[in-house]
Protein backbone atom coordinates (compact mmCIF):
# COMPACT_ATOMS: atom_id res chain seq x y z
CA UNK A 1 0.00 0.00 0.00
CA UNK A 2 1.36 3.40 -0.95
CA UNK A 3 2.21 5.70 1.91
CA UNK A 4 4.08 9.01 1.49
CA UNK A 5 7.52 9.04 3.10
CA UNK A 6 6.75 11.93 5.53
CA UNK A 7 3.64 10.11 6.76
CA UNK A 8 5.47 6.79 7.15
CA UNK A 9 8.44 8.21 9.06
CA UNK A 10 6.31 10.68 11.07
CA UNK A 11 4.03 7.92 12.34
CA UNK A 12 7.05 5.71 13.05
CA UNK A 13 8.67 8.48 15.12
CA UNK A 14 5.41 8.91 17.04
CA UNK A 15 5.22 5.22 17.99
CA UNK A 16 8.93 4.70 18.65
CA UNK A 17 10.37 4.69 22.16
CA UNK A 18 12.72 7.56 22.76
CA UNK A 19 16.05 7.46 24.52
CA UNK A 20 15.20 10.75 26.19
CA UNK A 21 12.20 10.02 28.43
CA UNK A 22 11.77 13.70 29.20
CA UNK A 23 10.73 14.30 25.58
CA UNK A 24 8.09 11.57 25.90
CA UNK A 25 6.88 13.21 29.11
CA UNK A 26 6.54 16.62 27.42
CA UNK A 27 4.67 15.08 24.47
CA UNK A 28 2.31 13.20 26.80
CA UNK A 29 1.73 16.33 28.85
CA UNK A 30 0.88 18.29 25.71
CA UNK A 31 -1.68 15.70 24.66
CA UNK A 32 -3.22 15.46 28.14
CA UNK A 33 -3.40 19.26 28.41
CA UNK A 34 -5.09 19.50 25.03
CA UNK A 35 -7.55 16.76 26.01
CA UNK A 36 -8.48 18.45 29.28
CA UNK A 37 -8.77 21.88 27.64
CA UNK A 38 -11.12 20.67 24.91
CA UNK A 39 -13.13 18.56 27.37
CA UNK A 40 -13.61 21.39 29.88
CA UNK A 41 -14.48 23.88 27.13
CA UNK A 42 -17.25 21.60 25.81
CA UNK A 43 -18.64 21.01 29.31
CA UNK A 44 -18.64 24.67 30.32
CA UNK A 45 -20.23 25.90 27.08
CA UNK A 46 -22.88 23.18 27.37
CA UNK A 47 -23.71 24.33 30.89
CA UNK A 48 -23.92 27.97 29.73
CA UNK A 49 -26.20 26.85 26.89
CA UNK A 50 -28.29 25.06 29.50
CA UNK A 51 -28.68 28.22 31.57
CA UNK A 52 -29.63 30.14 28.44
CA UNK A 53 -32.25 27.50 27.56
CA UNK A 54 -33.70 27.46 31.09
CA UNK A 55 -33.97 31.24 31.08
CA UNK A 56 -35.90 31.18 27.81
CA UNK A 57 -38.11 28.17 28.52
CA UNK A 58 -38.73 28.38 32.27
CA UNK A 59 -38.29 31.94 33.49
CA UNK A 60 -39.52 33.58 30.28
CA UNK A 61 -42.23 30.93 30.10
CA UNK A 62 -43.59 32.26 33.39
CA UNK A 63 -43.06 36.00 33.05
CA UNK A 64 -44.81 37.91 30.26
CA UNK A 65 -43.04 38.34 26.93
CA UNK A 66 -44.80 41.72 26.81
CA UNK A 67 -47.64 43.54 28.55
CA UNK A 68 -49.99 46.35 27.56
CA UNK A 69 -51.49 48.27 30.48
CA UNK A 70 -53.58 51.41 30.89
CA UNK A 71 -51.90 54.60 32.16
CA UNK A 72 -54.20 54.58 35.18
CA UNK A 73 -57.01 52.43 36.51
CA UNK A 74 -58.33 49.46 34.62
CA UNK A 75 -58.07 48.59 30.95
CA UNK A 76 -61.17 49.51 28.98
CA UNK A 77 -62.52 47.16 26.33
CA UNK A 78 -59.97 44.46 27.16
CA UNK A 79 -62.44 41.85 25.93
CA UNK A 80 -62.25 43.37 22.46
CA UNK A 81 -58.43 43.46 22.62
CA UNK A 82 -58.37 39.73 23.28
CA UNK A 83 -60.00 39.27 19.86
CA UNK A 84 -58.02 41.82 17.83
CA UNK A 85 -54.45 41.47 19.19
CA UNK A 86 -53.99 37.77 18.18
CA UNK A 87 -54.57 38.84 14.56
CA UNK A 88 -51.12 40.48 14.57
CA UNK A 89 -48.56 38.15 12.93
CA UNK A 90 -46.06 36.89 15.50
CA UNK A 91 -48.43 37.03 18.50
CA UNK A 92 -48.98 33.48 19.77
CA UNK A 93 -51.39 34.19 22.61
CA UNK A 94 -52.96 36.82 24.87
CA UNK A 95 -54.41 36.80 28.36
CA UNK A 96 -55.95 39.45 30.65
CA UNK A 97 -54.56 40.01 34.12
CA UNK A 98 -54.80 42.04 37.27
CA UNK A 99 -51.50 42.44 39.11
CA UNK A 100 -50.47 43.77 42.48
CA UNK A 101 -47.64 43.49 44.96
CA UNK A 102 -48.54 42.31 48.40
CA UNK A 103 -47.69 40.02 51.29
CA UNK A 104 -48.85 36.53 52.15
CA UNK A 105 -48.98 35.67 55.84
CA UNK A 106 -49.59 32.48 57.80
CA UNK A 107 -48.99 31.92 61.51
CA UNK A 108 -46.77 34.95 61.85
CA UNK A 109 -44.68 34.22 58.75
CA UNK A 110 -44.74 37.02 56.16
CA UNK A 111 -43.52 36.71 52.56
CA UNK A 112 -43.55 39.32 49.82
CA UNK A 113 -45.33 38.18 46.69
CA UNK A 114 -46.36 39.32 43.20
CA UNK A 115 -50.01 38.42 42.74
CA UNK A 116 -51.62 37.94 39.33
CA UNK A 117 -55.34 37.73 38.81
CA UNK A 118 -55.80 35.45 35.81
CA UNK A 119 -58.35 33.63 33.71
CA UNK A 120 -57.08 30.01 33.68
CA UNK A 121 -58.42 29.36 30.17
CA UNK A 122 -56.41 32.26 28.72
CA UNK A 123 -53.38 31.86 31.00
CA UNK A 124 -52.64 28.39 29.62
CA UNK A 125 -52.01 30.00 26.22
CA UNK A 126 -49.29 32.35 27.48
CA UNK A 127 -47.69 30.59 30.48
CA UNK A 128 -46.13 27.22 31.31
CA UNK A 129 -47.42 27.22 34.89
CA UNK A 130 -50.08 24.57 34.16
CA UNK A 131 -47.35 22.18 32.95
CA UNK A 132 -45.45 22.53 36.24
CA UNK A 133 -48.20 22.06 38.82
CA UNK A 134 -46.86 19.96 41.68
CA UNK A 135 -50.24 19.77 43.46
CA UNK A 136 -53.66 20.82 42.19
CA UNK A 137 -54.50 22.51 38.90
CA UNK A 138 -54.83 26.02 37.55
CA UNK A 139 -58.49 25.33 36.75
CA UNK A 140 -59.19 25.31 40.50
CA UNK A 141 -59.24 29.13 40.42
CA UNK A 142 -63.02 29.57 40.19
CA UNK A 143 -64.60 33.03 40.55
CA UNK A 144 -66.04 33.76 43.99
CA UNK A 145 -64.14 30.98 45.79
CA UNK A 146 -61.05 33.09 46.56
CA UNK A 147 -58.59 30.28 45.91
CA UNK A 148 -54.89 30.88 45.33
CA UNK A 149 -52.09 29.00 43.53
CA UNK A 150 -48.58 29.62 44.91
CA UNK A 151 -45.03 28.46 44.24
CA UNK A 152 -43.43 25.51 46.00
CA UNK A 153 -40.77 27.57 47.79
CA UNK A 154 -43.40 30.08 48.92
CA UNK A 155 -45.56 27.25 50.28
CA UNK A 156 -42.58 25.84 52.18
CA UNK A 157 -41.74 29.25 53.64
CA UNK A 158 -45.32 29.78 54.80
CA UNK A 159 -45.68 26.18 55.98
CA UNK A 160 -48.88 25.55 54.02
CA UNK A 161 -50.20 22.80 51.78
CA UNK A 162 -53.25 22.14 49.66
CA UNK A 163 -56.43 23.31 51.40
CA UNK A 164 -54.70 25.55 53.96
CA UNK A 165 -55.59 29.20 54.44
CA UNK A 166 -53.30 32.17 53.83
CA UNK A 167 -53.92 35.88 54.19
CA UNK A 168 -53.14 38.26 51.34
CA UNK A 169 -52.31 41.80 52.48
CA UNK A 170 -52.13 44.68 50.00
CA UNK A 171 -50.10 47.87 50.67
CA UNK A 172 -53.31 49.93 50.60
CA UNK A 173 -55.45 51.09 53.45
CA UNK A 174 -59.17 50.92 54.13
CA UNK A 175 -60.51 53.95 55.96
CA UNK A 176 -63.73 53.54 57.92
CA UNK A 177 -65.30 54.64 61.18
CA UNK A 178 -63.14 52.20 63.13
CA UNK A 179 -59.92 53.70 61.75
CA UNK A 180 -57.36 52.87 59.09
CA UNK A 181 -56.77 49.21 58.33
CA UNK A 182 -54.74 47.42 55.65
CA UNK A 183 -56.66 45.68 52.89
CA UNK A 184 -56.52 41.94 53.47
CA UNK A 185 -58.36 38.80 52.45
CA UNK A 186 -58.21 35.11 53.34
CA UNK A 187 -57.49 32.72 50.45
CA UNK A 188 -57.46 28.93 50.24
CA UNK A 189 -54.42 27.24 48.69
CA UNK A 190 -55.80 25.22 45.77
CA UNK A 191 -52.58 24.53 43.87
CA UNK A 192 -48.79 24.58 44.17
CA UNK A 193 -46.49 24.93 41.16
CA UNK A 194 -42.77 24.25 40.81
CA UNK A 195 -40.71 25.50 37.88
CA UNK A 196 -37.33 25.16 39.62
CA UNK A 197 -36.68 28.90 39.58
CA UNK A 198 -36.75 31.78 42.04
CA UNK A 199 -40.27 32.53 40.81
CA UNK A 200 -41.40 29.64 43.02
CA UNK A 201 -40.78 31.91 46.01
CA UNK A 202 -42.34 35.15 44.75
CA UNK A 203 -45.34 34.42 42.52
CA UNK A 204 -49.01 33.68 43.21
CA UNK A 205 -52.16 33.39 41.08
CA UNK A 206 -55.80 34.08 41.92
CA UNK A 207 -58.91 34.27 39.76
CA UNK A 208 -59.17 37.49 37.77
CA UNK A 209 -62.69 38.27 39.00
CA UNK A 210 -61.66 37.77 42.63
CA UNK A 211 -58.61 39.96 42.02
CA UNK A 212 -60.65 42.75 40.39
CA UNK A 213 -63.09 42.72 43.31
CA UNK A 214 -60.39 42.61 45.98
CA UNK A 215 -58.14 45.18 44.30
CA UNK A 216 -61.07 47.38 43.26
CA UNK A 217 -60.50 47.36 39.51
CA UNK A 218 -63.87 48.35 37.99
CA UNK A 219 -62.97 47.37 34.42
CA UNK A 220 -62.02 43.85 35.47
CA UNK A 221 -58.42 43.84 34.13
CA UNK A 222 -55.39 46.11 34.41
CA UNK A 223 -53.53 44.78 31.39
CA UNK A 224 -53.09 42.28 28.58
CA UNK A 225 -50.26 39.77 28.58
CA UNK A 226 -48.77 38.78 25.22
CA UNK A 227 -46.83 35.68 24.19
CA UNK A 228 -44.73 35.89 21.02
CA UNK A 229 -43.73 33.17 18.56
CA UNK A 230 -40.20 34.61 18.74
CA UNK A 231 -39.48 36.17 22.12
CA UNK A 232 -36.63 38.25 20.64
CA UNK A 233 -39.24 40.07 18.53
CA UNK A 234 -41.22 41.02 21.64
CA UNK A 235 -40.06 44.67 21.89
CA UNK A 236 -40.96 45.44 18.28
CA UNK A 237 -44.22 43.49 18.20
CA UNK A 238 -45.46 44.92 21.51
CA UNK A 239 -45.11 48.47 20.20
CA UNK A 240 -46.66 47.47 16.89
CA UNK A 241 -49.70 46.08 18.70
CA UNK A 242 -50.01 49.12 20.97
CA UNK A 243 -49.88 51.52 18.01
CA UNK A 244 -52.89 49.81 16.43
CA UNK A 245 -55.01 50.16 19.57
CA UNK A 246 -57.07 53.29 20.23
CA UNK A 247 -55.89 55.38 23.16
CA UNK A 248 -52.63 55.47 25.10
CA UNK A 249 -51.03 52.53 26.88
CA UNK A 250 -47.93 51.52 28.76
CA UNK A 251 -45.90 48.86 26.93
CA UNK A 252 -43.33 46.68 28.66
CA UNK A 253 -41.45 43.60 27.45
CA UNK A 254 -39.20 40.94 28.98
CA UNK A 255 -35.98 42.74 27.96
CA UNK A 256 -36.73 45.33 30.65
CA UNK A 257 -37.52 42.84 33.41
CA UNK A 258 -35.21 39.90 32.59
CA UNK A 259 -33.00 41.33 29.82
CA UNK A 260 -29.99 41.99 32.04
CA UNK A 261 -29.96 38.39 33.21
CA UNK A 262 -30.08 37.15 29.62
CA UNK A 263 -27.30 39.55 28.57
CA UNK A 264 -25.20 38.50 31.56
CA UNK A 265 -25.45 34.83 30.56
CA UNK A 266 -24.52 35.64 26.96
CA UNK A 267 -21.54 37.75 28.06
CA UNK A 268 -20.38 35.10 30.55
CA UNK A 269 -20.60 32.43 27.87
CA UNK A 270 -18.47 34.52 25.52
CA UNK A 271 -15.86 35.44 28.13
CA UNK A 272 -15.60 31.94 29.60
CA UNK A 273 -15.29 30.53 26.09
CA UNK A 274 -12.44 32.90 25.28
CA UNK A 275 -10.60 32.16 28.52
CA UNK A 276 -10.87 28.41 28.11
CA UNK A 277 -9.81 28.71 24.47
CA UNK A 278 -6.59 30.27 25.76
CA UNK A 279 -6.09 27.17 27.91
CA UNK A 280 -6.50 25.02 24.81
CA UNK A 281 -4.01 27.30 23.01
CA UNK A 282 -1.44 26.92 25.79
CA UNK A 283 -1.83 23.14 25.68
CA UNK A 284 -1.59 23.13 21.88
CA UNK A 285 1.55 25.23 21.83
CA UNK A 286 3.23 22.92 24.32
CA UNK A 287 3.61 20.85 21.18
CA UNK A 288 6.18 23.44 20.07
CA UNK A 289 8.50 22.69 22.97
CA UNK A 290 8.02 18.94 22.53
CA UNK A 291 8.85 19.07 18.81
CA UNK A 292 11.83 21.37 19.30
CA UNK A 293 13.31 18.84 21.69
CA UNK A 294 12.51 16.01 19.25
CA UNK A 295 14.24 17.91 16.43
CA UNK A 296 17.31 18.41 18.62
CA UNK A 297 17.28 14.72 19.56
CA UNK A 298 16.89 13.59 15.94
CA UNK A 299 19.47 15.82 14.27
CA UNK A 300 21.57 12.80 13.29
CA UNK A 301 18.58 11.03 11.75
CA UNK A 302 17.62 14.19 9.87
CA UNK A 303 21.15 14.51 8.47
CA UNK A 304 21.14 10.87 7.30
CA UNK A 305 17.76 11.34 5.61
CA UNK A 306 19.08 14.44 3.86
CA UNK A 307 22.14 12.53 2.58
CA UNK A 308 19.79 9.85 1.21
CA UNK A 309 18.03 12.54 -0.83
CA UNK A 310 15.21 13.73 1.42
CA UNK A 311 14.24 17.31 0.61
CA UNK A 312 13.68 20.04 3.22
CA UNK A 313 9.97 19.76 2.39
CA UNK A 314 10.03 16.05 3.24
CA UNK A 315 11.77 16.71 6.57
CA UNK A 316 9.27 19.44 7.40
CA UNK A 317 6.37 17.10 6.58
CA UNK A 318 7.77 14.38 8.88
CA UNK A 319 7.72 16.60 11.96
CA UNK A 320 4.42 18.23 11.05
CA UNK A 321 2.88 14.75 10.93
CA UNK A 322 4.40 13.88 14.29
CA UNK A 323 3.08 17.05 15.97
CA UNK A 324 -0.30 16.77 14.27
CA UNK A 325 -0.76 13.22 15.60
CA UNK A 326 -0.41 14.59 19.15
CA UNK A 327 -2.91 17.36 18.39
CA UNK A 328 -5.44 15.07 16.69
CA UNK A 329 -5.26 12.45 19.45
CA UNK A 330 -5.60 15.03 22.22
CA UNK A 331 -8.44 16.89 20.51
CA UNK A 332 -10.47 13.80 19.61
CA UNK A 333 -10.07 12.32 23.09
CA UNK A 334 -11.13 15.64 24.60
CA UNK A 335 -14.20 15.79 22.33
CA UNK A 336 -15.28 12.26 23.30
CA UNK A 337 -14.84 12.87 27.04
CA UNK A 338 -16.41 16.35 26.80
CA UNK A 339 -19.51 15.13 24.96
CA UNK A 340 -20.04 12.25 27.41
CA UNK A 341 -19.61 14.54 30.42
CA UNK A 342 -21.78 17.35 28.97
CA UNK A 343 -24.68 14.99 28.31
CA UNK A 344 -24.50 13.60 31.87
CA UNK A 345 -23.74 16.82 33.80
CA UNK A 346 -27.19 17.07 35.49
CA UNK A 347 -27.02 13.43 36.65
CA UNK A 348 -23.41 13.80 37.82
CA UNK A 349 -24.17 16.95 39.84
CA UNK A 350 -27.34 15.41 41.29
CA UNK A 351 -25.29 12.39 42.40
CA UNK A 352 -22.67 14.61 44.02
CA UNK A 353 -25.35 16.63 45.82
CA UNK A 354 -26.89 13.43 47.16
CA UNK A 355 -23.49 12.05 48.16
CA UNK A 356 -22.30 15.22 49.88
CA UNK A 357 -25.70 16.15 51.31
CA UNK A 358 -25.58 19.72 50.00
CA UNK A 359 -27.27 21.82 47.32
CA UNK A 360 -24.88 23.55 44.91
CA UNK A 361 -27.42 25.97 43.39
CA UNK A 362 -29.73 27.42 45.99
CA UNK A 363 -32.95 28.85 44.49
CA UNK A 364 -32.63 31.71 46.96
CA UNK A 365 -29.50 32.86 45.11
CA UNK A 366 -29.78 31.53 41.55
CA UNK A 367 -32.72 31.75 39.18
CA UNK A 368 -32.82 27.94 38.86
CA UNK A 369 -32.11 25.27 41.46
CA UNK A 370 -30.18 22.70 39.38
CA UNK A 371 -27.30 22.64 36.90
CA UNK A 372 -28.65 22.41 33.34
CA UNK A 373 -26.73 21.32 30.25
CA UNK A 374 -27.45 21.54 26.55
CA UNK A 375 -24.91 20.10 24.14
CA UNK A 376 -24.80 21.99 20.85
CA UNK A 377 -22.91 20.23 18.08
CA UNK A 378 -22.05 23.58 16.54
CA UNK A 379 -19.95 24.36 19.63
CA UNK A 380 -18.31 20.91 19.44
CA UNK A 381 -17.36 21.47 15.80
CA UNK A 382 -15.96 24.95 16.53
CA UNK A 383 -13.96 23.73 19.56
CA UNK A 384 -12.54 20.68 17.79
CA UNK A 385 -11.68 22.71 14.69
CA UNK A 386 -9.96 25.34 16.84
CA UNK A 387 -7.98 22.69 18.71
CA UNK A 388 -6.85 20.99 15.51
CA UNK A 389 -5.95 24.30 13.88
CA UNK A 390 -3.87 25.48 16.83
CA UNK A 391 -2.16 22.08 17.01
CA UNK A 392 -1.28 22.28 13.33
CA UNK A 393 0.04 25.82 13.64
CA UNK A 394 2.17 24.73 16.61
CA UNK A 395 4.02 22.26 14.38
CA UNK A 396 5.11 24.77 11.75
CA UNK A 397 8.08 26.40 13.48
CA UNK A 398 9.75 23.21 14.83
CA UNK A 399 9.22 21.47 11.48
CA UNK A 400 10.69 24.45 9.65
CA UNK A 401 13.71 24.39 11.99
CA UNK A 402 14.17 20.69 11.23
CA UNK A 403 14.10 21.32 7.49
CA UNK A 404 16.89 23.92 7.86
CA UNK A 405 19.38 21.52 9.48
CA UNK A 406 22.48 21.02 7.34
CA UNK A 407 23.79 17.40 7.18
CA UNK A 408 27.45 18.44 7.51
CA UNK A 409 26.80 20.52 10.63
CA UNK A 410 24.67 17.81 12.25
CA UNK A 411 27.18 15.00 11.60
CA UNK A 412 30.30 16.96 12.51
CA UNK A 413 30.48 15.57 16.04
CA UNK A 414 28.88 12.19 15.38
Amino acid sequence: MFRPLPLFIGLRYTRARRRNHFISFISGTSMVGLTLGVCVLIIVLSVMNGFDRELRERVLGMVPHATITAPEGGLKDWQGMLKTIPQTPGVAGVAPFVDAQGMLTNRGVVQGVMVYGIDPAYEKKVSIVQDHMAVGTLDSLKPGQFDIVIGELLAQALGVNLGDKVTLVLPEANVNLAGVFPRLKRFTVSGIFSVGADLDASLAYINIEDAARFMRVPQGATGIRLKMDNLFQAPRLAWEVAMKLPGRYYVQDWTRTQGRLFQAIQMEKTMVGLLLTLIVAVAAFNIVSALVMVVTDKQGDIAILRTFGATPRTIMGIFMIQGSVIGVAGTLLGVVLGVIAAVNVPAIIAGLEKLLGMHFLSPDVYFISYLPSQLQWRDVVIISTSGLTMSFLATLYPAWRASRIQPAEALRYE
